[in-house]
């Protein structure tokens, strides 16, 4: 895993400052702690850091082809290298090195763009071609791998790996833009066609560029994507041995490394999953680690104790502390945009464990999103079938009154608190999922935000992404329709940018076998009952690992990482909460209304309403801010 930065210029050819790209690549250090290199030509210059994986003595980078006229700059691991390898071997290319970043070269020079469908892996890279004038740019399909680029007023197009890279160069101007504000309120994170400076852009998962010198660059172009749009024939026994196989085939390929490897264990189904399949394939104890909290609502380190037992696995685990705030600032220097996905912390944490014996992990990140895991997915299913049943217009009418009028009872048991369930219902199925998976409502933000703002926004919604991918989506069903918005929002936003960078972080790769893709593709074309069935999620998948975990990790009910912020701001953080109303860096954009967020974190201190979330998002966008822009 490493680090990625660099310059080109489509126009001129102007001299490239060595300096200037080293600057780059090293405000990312963390990434590739183990080496560094730059790489200039007239009009264009490559930088990388360098955490060494495979081929650990050899592949230094950026690398060239034998005769000087291809460039790469590599983040990731193609886990199929060694297939393409002797494939390209037998078409002639003499390989000088071990491992995977020279296989890319060649298969350039292979099959150019046309490679991309032939990598397995995670990856995004840049590759320069002297003979046809050209900068490459890909990301994997789903986005495990990061990328940031923005045009330079010089003519420059430049990119990084992380945001921090980009703002190395004096040229990014340092302009917050409203609108990924709008958007990480409404989610949690700024989503991959948004950032918070403006002018930054990310390349999309499953995108390329391809920039040819004197041209002007090009919007990005897909080159992959997922369809719910088709089915697979076949009985539960018949599918499910098929859904083990795609699995056990993304453990294996992704456990090929020169360096100590483990797993995250939570006790959950997914790291159980990848853990016994890992138990399976290697001929020692995987090491395997988890973290437990001092709150017994939030430990699951009994059960994580009982798989490791179960697979004789290595296993190490350490309990911190469920009130563990202190990692606020770390959190917000690792991800520079606001983040607020509270389970980064303790994602962190595992993170840090894990490094102190492996320099790679394999996870379970992926399973939820493939195969209907999350809750939400249920109850928007049940809420699509009473769509199906009443027309559009008295469902607005009839559950659109009955949610006005029914009053916000955050206090109140689970059942009683259908203020949400009524509006969604009262929805469009699309509208209603944007609400379901969102933090801060469209209405609070509207109340939140200055009049300021609101001109600046100029009708800028974020919901209306998700209404637009679940409107497009190649999908037969809500369902579907929901999978797929998640697949191209969510995961890579939130999941996907949470476990690159609290893993880069403290230099540790992080392998997802649940989203190799060929299991995602075949994933996306179960019947919706073989991914969510009588309520259970992930139905198949479960089936399918009883030979391998006991009833009690596979039908529990589902916990993940859990961060106590509701308490937090009525107890220790309640000062911070309050203290969000005199920010100076909240102010200075004039884009809030700060008396009305101290209502709100005052209303939340007394236990009148529930804003634990609103506020931590709060607290990261005012951490954020100040980072990156004074």
């Amino acid at each position: 895993m490493c680090g990625i930065a660099g310059l080109y210029y489509s126009g001129t050819p102007k001299p490239v400052d060595p300096a200037r790209v080293r600057a780059m690549a090293d405000a990312m250090t963390h990434r590739g702690p183990d080496g560094a290199g730059v790489w200039t030509a007239p009009g264009v210059g490559l930088g990388h850091r360098r955490l060494s994986i495979i081929d650990v003595a050899g592949s230094p980078q950026p690398m060239a082809s034998a005769d000087g006229a291809l460039t790469i700059s590599f983040n990731g691991e193609i886990y199929n290298y060694r297939e393409l390898r002797r494939e390209l071997a037998a078409r002639g290319w003499a390989f000088r090195s071990d491992g995977d970043t020279e296989v890319l070269l060649a298969a350039w020079e292979a099959w150019g763009p046309a490679m991309l469908d032939r990598l397995v892996g995670m990856f995004v890279f840049a590759l320069h071609d002297a003979r046809a004038n050209t900068l490459f740019l890909a990301r994997d399909r789903l986005g495990v791998k990061p990328l940031h680029y923005a045009e330079l007023a010089d003519g420059a197009l430049a990119f990084a790996s992380e945001l921090k890279g980009l703002l190395a160069h004096p040229l990014v101007r340092r302009v917050p833009d409203v609108r990924a504000v709008e958007d990480y309120l409404a989610f949690g994170y700024v989503p991959d066609d948004a950032c918070i400076v403006a002018g930054v852009k990310k390349m999309p998962a499953g995108h390329y560029l391809l920039v040819e010198r004197g041209k002007p660059v090009p919007a990005p172009r897909r080159w992959w994507d997922i369809s719910f749009a088709d089915r697979v024939p076949g009985n539960a026994d018949a599918l499910g041995a098929q859904l083990l196989a795609h699995m056990r085939e993304g453990v294996r390929s992704r456990m090929v490394a020169d360096v100590p490897l483990g797993a995250f264990l939570s006790g959950g189904v997914d790291s159980s999953a990848v853990v016994a399949l890992m138990a399976e394939e290697s001929p020692h104890a995987v090491k395997t680690c988890t973290i437990g909290f001092d709150a017994s609502d939030y430990d699951e380190r009994a059960h994580a104790a009982a798989v490791a037992t179960r697979f004789a696995t290595d296993h190490r685990e350490r309990i911190v502390d469920a009130n563990d705030f202190g990692l606020i600032d770390t959190l917000a220097h690792a991800f520079d945009e606001p983040f607020a996905d509270a389970s980064a912390l303790a994602t962190w944490q595992v993170c840090s464990l894990a490094r102190e014996q492996v320099t790679v992990a394999l996870s379970g990140d992926g399973a939820d999103e493939a195969l209907a895991g999350y809750r939400r997915y249920r109850f928007h299913a049940a809420e699509e079938r009473v769509r199906g049943m009443l027309p559009a217009g008295l469902r607005a009418g009839l559950f659109g009154s009955l949610g006005r009028m029914y009053p916000k009872a955050d206090w109140a048991p689970r059942p009683l608190r259908a203020k949400a369930t009524l509006l969604e219902l009262a929805a469009d199925g699309g509208e209603a999922y944007a609400r379901a998976v969102g933090v801060t409502t469209p209405e609070l933000r509207g109340a939140l935000f200055s009049d300021v703002a609101r001109r600046a926004l100029a009708g800028h919604r974020a919901e209306d992404r998700y209404v637009i991918a679940m409107r497009d989506a190649p999908a037969r069903d809500g369902l579907d329709r929901a999978q797929y918005a998640d697949m191209k929002i969510w995961l890579p936003g939130d999941i996907l940018t949470k476990s690159d960078r609290t893993s880069m972080a403290v230099s540790l790769e992080v392998r997802e076998p649940l989203l190799d893709h060929r299991l995602v593709e075949f994933a996306a074309r179960l019947p919706g009952s073989m991914r969510l069935r009588h309520g259970q999620g992930k139905w198949l998948m479960k089936k399918a690992l009883e030979r391998y975990l006991p009833q009690d990790i596979l039908y529990r009910p589902k916990m993940g990482f859990v961060t106590p912020v509701g308490a937090w701001f009525r107890g220790p953080l309640a000062a911070q909460a309050a203290a969000l109303a005199r920010s100076r860096t909240l102010s200075d954009t004039g884009w809030f209304d700060l008396d009305r967020i101290a209502r709100l974190a005052e209303a939340h201190r007394v236990g009148r309403e529930e804003h634990g979330r609103t506020l931590w998002q709060f607290v990261m966008l005012e951490k954020s801010l100040t980072r990156l822009f004074g």
